[in-house]
């Protein structure tokens, strides 16, 4: 499934808030200005703070420690919460002017927190202090706000499909071979009349339409985005009715897995309950997926999802997690260099594996000893190589809230208690609300 746990982290009331309370805060320093000289005889401190648990905790331990071989000049504090309270601290902290030096950044805060003035711009230090010789150009990018870059990537992942290969078996049908959209609905078909043959109550995935990300593919085919960098919609009513409707047409035919037998199963999604064949999500669900489905089903295949025009670069990489420095930090250089090492050691890449994600950085990612799911990541994402082109804008704020908006009203699509052209009308109307707030 598409369910998000970032989406949910934030209702949409705290983030305008948010936003409201941070319009006041300091800018950051200015693009395109020199990175100072660093002074590795000067005595720093630099606070840093990240969510996660106490494994993730002793994992930095470990790379701090690391770190301070190399720069022992530099102490580094850090702190680290679950993650719906390390937002609540960040929100406080923003509104105070009082951010950690360095922080993990996720991708639904970074143009909220650097229109803001909130973040350090690391123009100036991306090519200098932060080594960039391990990043594709599109990866780099990734997290950049009017022309300044907010954050380095820790992690990158990109969508694909999971096919369960042991239940296809089971049912008696060959596994999705590629093609278009239509070619993915034929085999929907298939499959259910296969499953029905063999007796099981399975189906060939779940209704692909009831999440945004698929939606932004077929966009991002015909040259269009959710949102644009300006911050404005990129797509019109047609479009949304139009592939809403095509999957009421799925629905009514029965080929794909009934809302109320997803919604039987939550938290848990029709795939990784061996409900579906396939599954079309971020490549990193993978160990989440196996460790769901049990040893019954010990492998999966991942493979690209449908497309919607031959030669589009409608797949894109995305940030998992970044790393990003306050505007308010007194030492910008030391932080820089905290960052890179961050995000570029083969070292921490040996102490973390895919804890944060897979590496963004190739010089991380060959320190990292990997495993057969990790290996499946990196040779699925070779093999899409031709199909991945530039990130999408960064989200506007409050993109969590269409996400979620979105993945509401197609639980209702799924549930048959709303047509399509009414659901087109409730997103839009939130949306209206959330651009021009």
């Amino acid at each position: 499934m598409f369910t998000r746990r970032k989406a949910g982290a934030v209702g949409a009331v705290a983030i305008v808030a948010f936003a409201a309370t941070l319009a006041g805060c300091a800018g950051s320093a200015p693009a395109g200005e020199a990175a100072p000289t660093y002074d590795p005889d000067e005595k720093v401190t630099l606070d840093f703070a990240f969510w996660g648990n106490d494994v993730r905790a002793e994992m930095y331990n470990e790379a701090i420690a690391a770190f301070n071989e190399e720069h022992p000049n530099i102490t580094v504090n850090p702190t680290f919460l679950s993650w719906d309270e390390y937002w609540e601290k960040r929100q406080t902290e923003a509104a105070g002017k009082n951010l950690p030096d360095v922080f993990q950044m996720d991708m639904t805060y970074v143009r909220q927190y650097s229109e803001n003035g909130l973040l350090l711009d690391l123009t100036p230090y991306v090519g200098d202090i932060i080594a960039t010789d391990g990043y594709d150009e599109s990866v780099l990018n990734i997290a950049s706000v009017n022309d300044m870059i907010a954050g380095m990537p820790v992690s990158t992942n990109a969508i694909g499909m999971f096919q369960n290969v042991v239940l296809t078996d089971q049912v008696g049908v060959e596994p999705f071979d590629g093609g278009d959209w239509e070619a993915y609905d034929e085999w929907l078909h298939q499959a259910g009349d296969a499953a029905e043959a063999a007796g099981l109550e399975v189906w060939g995935g779940a209704d692909p339409t009831s999440f945004i990300q698929p939606f932004e593919l077929v966009l991002r085919s015909e040259g269009k985005s959710v949102f644009t960098e300006e911050g404005e919609l990129g797509f019109t009513k047609d479009d949304l009715a139009d592939f809403w409707n095509r999957g009421a047409e799925l629905r009514e035919d029965g080929v794909v897995t009934p809302q109320q037998r997803i919604q039987e199963v939550a938290p848990k999604g029709a795939f990784d309950t061996a409900q579906a064949l396939t599954e079309i999500v971020w490549d990193n669900f993978g160990a989440p997926y196996l460790a769901n489905l049990g040893e019954a089903y010990p492998e999966l295949n991942l493979v690209a999802p449908p497309v919607t025009e031959e030669g589009a670069k409608d797949l894109y990489k995305k940030a998992g997690m970044l790393i990003s420095v306050a505007a308010n930090t007194e030492h910008p250089e030391a932080a820089a260099l905290f960052t890179d090492f961050l995000v570029n050691s083969r070292e921490v890449g040996a102490i973390f594996g895919t804890n944060r994600g897979m590496p963004a950085s190739q010089t991380q990612l060959d320190g990292v000893e990997l495993d057969d799911t990790a290996q499946q990541i990196i040779d699925y994402e070779a093999s899409i190589a031709d199909r991945i082109g530039d990130p999408p804008p960064v989200p506007i704020v409050g993109y969590g809230s269409v996400e979620a908006k979105f993945k509401a009203l197609g639980q209702e699509l799924g549930f048959g208690t709303i047509t399509v052209d009414e659901a087109v009308d409730q997103l839009f109307a939130e949306i209206d609300v959330i651009v021009n707030q």
